[in-house]
């Protein structure tokens, strides 16, 4: 290509014409870009572009516990999922069960711990309880009315008065008769078989029939009867009747709404008597409930609570009869053994439950 061709340069217009401006065009660019970027970079001081980094690097330690919280997936598996209920089984109540065995045996090893560490120091009281030193509230069971050794009456000694010994001896015989005026003046047993001679197949026959025909006669004489008190004719009732009926009716309407009140005015004027005899009710109720709580504790003295289905049955008083005192304890007649008298004793304070009598098998 040949060399670009020069312009004129007569006069002042063909100077204005040929000079270049691409300086200018680039200076203007370049703020142009600046602006848009935020400024010019020489404007901007050197705080705001650069800054000293203080901060340290993390230890190795750090970064192994770090990474060390990272749970894998497999081992995610294997975590409890606190959104589902466990299965209950057997095997999870007895592993609970023997937990708490557990768990009780260390705390009461700890609290013999601290009683040995008191007991140390020279804080623990030798005549208290271990259980008020741990603060543990003691369970205390309600004692029986009834002592654990009775004593019998001075009338069942080998060698008693006369009068402590009739006096025993009524009561016992008094204890007897009580049983048997029950057993005679009881109700009776409803028997397992009705005496009687059996029927045979013929006269069932005959009496079959005779049942029917007599119902047969009675549903017709009722019918009969029926009959006979129907009326023949039906009377036509008049107007005036009728305003005699409605006349009658309002008036005994009227009566009856006048006693009720005069029944209220009365219970209105009584209102004092009737406090009063609400008041004696009261007062007679808390009275019969004093008598219940008295003769419960009187039976309570006597005989245990029910506890089971059988009653608790006292033993009769071990008394001897006039000819068998002898004076001796070697001639002395042995009456009961101590465990039956022991096992009577457990009964009769409400410690087991009584057991019925026992029926002996006879040999084959």
């Amino acid at each position: 290509m040949g060399k670009k061709a020069k312009g004129s340069r007569k006069g002042k217009k063909a100077w204005r014409a040929n000079i270049s401006t691409e300086d200018i065009e680039d200076f203007v660019e370049k703020t142009t870009k600046d602006a848009l970027s935020g400024g010019p970079m020489d404007s901007v001081p050197s705080e705001s572009l650069f800054f000293v980094d203080k901060s340290k690097d993390l230890s190795v330690k750090k970064k192994i516990e770090k990474h060390r919280e990272k749970v894998l997936r497999c081992e995610s598996l294997l975590l409890k999922n606190p959104f589902l209920n466990p299965v209950p089984s057997s095997t999870l109540k007895k592993s609970t069960r023997k937990h708490k065995e557990v768990h009780n045996a260390e705390e009461a090893t700890r609290d013999d711990l601290k009683v040995d560490s008191g007991s140390a120091s020279g804080m623990f009281d030798l005549w208290g309880d271990i259980a008020e030193a741990n603060g543990k509230v003691k369970k205390v069971s309600k004692p029986s009315l009834i002592p654990a050794v009775e004593v019998d009456p001075p009338g069942c000694s080998f060698n008693p008065s006369f009068e402590s010994h009739q006096n025993t001896l009524a009561c016992a015989v008094a204890q007897e008769m009580l049983k048997i005026y029950k057993d005679e003046l009881g109700p009776e047993p409803v028997p397992l078989t009705v005496p009687g001679e059996a029927i045979a197949e013929e006269d069932m026959y005959f009496l079959d029939v005779d049942d029917g025909s007599e119902d047969e006669e009675e549903n017709l004489e009722n019918e009969d009867a029926d009959l006979d008190k129907r009326p023949t004719k039906t009377k036509r009732v008049s107007r005036v009747e009728l305003n005699k009926r409605a006349r009658r009716k309002e008036q005994l309407r009227k009566e009856a709404e006048a006693k009720k009140l005069e029944q209220l005015s009365k219970e209105i004027d009584s209102v004092q008597n009737i406090v009063k005899e609400i008041e004696k009710e009261d007062e007679e109720k808390h009275k019969k409930r004093l008598r219940r709580l008295v003769a419960k504790q009187e039976r309570l003295k006597t005989r245990p609570p029910r506890l089971g289905k059988y009653k608790f049955e006292p033993e009769p008083v071990q008394v001897l009869l006039s000819e068998e005192i002898t004076g001796s304890i070697r001639k002395f007649k042995a009456c009961s053994t101590l465990v039956k008298d022991r096992y009577k004793s457990l009964e009769k304070r409400g410690l087991i439950v009584p057991t019925g009598r026992r029926r002996k098998l006879g040999r084959k």
